[in-house]
């Protein structure tokens, strides 16, 4: 039966007396006023010109992109620690900057036993040992590059060509040779030679360390005048040193003819020949590859005619056509003497006689030939 104030149809299913109220276990309490995102307006507010009946609150918005941005920011900050902290803790180290080592040089004088024979340049190439020798560059060949355990096979052929680009700078360029530039020789060295390079172009001293003909053939240009003509023959060998550089080994014979450096016409036959052999000893690093530099270890050079106690380490001293050494004895060296030491050493120029004619070139076991050898160090 219909109660006082249902409708007709009796009373809803959802009513007090049919079940209980599905709202009524939902508190509004304050704490979810507060987290509303929409906001009524009020009675008064909904009068003026509002054309919703809610507002959105910013509050809340604000809150999260804050949180978000904080969030952003903590994820940024532990990214940057752990990779600072693995950089620390990285097993692998760094390689250690290798500087390079000063260059040690010896530097022996060949004295003449007699007088220095004249003759023309032709005549007196023909009439020696070089008389096969290649000219220039030419004489300066490198051998077959093939790869090792570290390099390859380009990076051994740049090895060479450096090498053979300093030998050329540094015993057949004619502006070297006559002293009026150093330049092609010092763009070839590691930074690290610069200053003793630097101190034995500028202060030359025969100490083993800073004598300019350690590091280059040249002539005094107010004495001697070199021909054109430059007879080189030698060989290049090469192997690894360590897995980070290359060695590169020169052993060449450089005959040059000279002339005394006078005006005027010239005797045809005042000729005189001047030998250099260099036996040079280069490092080169992966740097010095790409950057087409090098480093000389060692410089051991015999060069004559020359008299024993002339001073060579500025420059060298050929005796002439028509000379003879004043002596055959080297510089006297005094142990007591406590300034910079000498390097007092010298030798006697023995020519060997020229082939009378192209001896065949000996045959290996495999029947190829073998290239010749420059005699061993006196």
């Amino acid at each position: 039966m219909a109660h006082h104030g249902d409708p007709p149809e009796g009373p809803a299913d959802n009513s007090a007396s049919g079940g209980e109220d599905e709202y009524r276990s939902l508190v509004f309490d304050e704490s979810f006023v507060r987290a509303a995102r929409l906001q009524e307006f009020s009675a008064q507010e909904r009068m003026g010109e509002h054309a919703h009946a809610v507002r959105s609150l910013p509050g809340r918005t604000f809150r999260t992109g804050s949180r978000a941005a904080l969030v952003l920011v903590v994820l940024i900050a532990l990214a940057f620690g752990t990779a600072v902290f693995m950089g620390f803790r990285h097993p692998y180290q760094a390689p250690v900057a290798r500087r390079a080592e000063p260059l040690r040089m010896t530097f022996v004088p060949l004295a003449p036993l007699g007088v220095v024979p004249p003759g023309t340049p032709d005549g007196l190439f023909a009439s020696s040992p070089a008389a096969h020798y290649p000219t220039g560059a030419a004489g300066i060949s490198p051998p077959v590059a093939r790869r090792t355990d570290n390099f390859s096979e380009s990076q051994v052929v740049a090895a060479l060509a450096t090498v053979k680009n300093y030998l050329v700078a540094s015993s057949l360029d004619p502006d070297v040779l006559g002293g009026n530039t150093v330049r092609p020789v010092e763009s070839l060295l590691d930074p690290d030679q610069m200053v003793q390079f630097e101190r034995s172009m500028n202060e030359p001293y025969d100490d083993g360390q800073h004598a300019a003909t350690g590091w280059l053939v040249r002539f005094d240009p107010a004495v001697v005048a070199p021909a054109p003509d430059i007879r080189v023959r030698g060989t290049l060998r090469y192997a690894e040193v360590g897995a980070d550089a290359l060695e590169v080994m020169s052993d060449h014979t450089f005959t040059y003819a000279l002339r005394p450096a006078v005006s005027g016409p010239q005797q045809a036959d005042g000729a005189s020949l001047f030998t250099v052999r260099r036996e040079l000893r280069f490092r080169l690093d992966r740097e010095d590859l790409r950057l087409g530099r090098l480093e000389v270890r060692t410089s051991y050079v015999q060069a004559g005619p020359q008299s024993c106690t002339a001073d060579t380490s500025g420059a060298l001293r050929p005796l002439l056509a028509g000379r003879r050494a004043v002596s055959r004895g080297p510089a006297g060296t005094d142990p007591y003497e406590t300034g910079r030491p000498t390097a007092a050493l010298c030798g006697t120029l023995e020519i060997s006689s020229p082939p009378a004619r192209t001896p065949a070139a000996p045959r290996g076991p495999q029947g190829s030939a073998t290239p010749g050898t420059p005699a061993s160090r006196p």
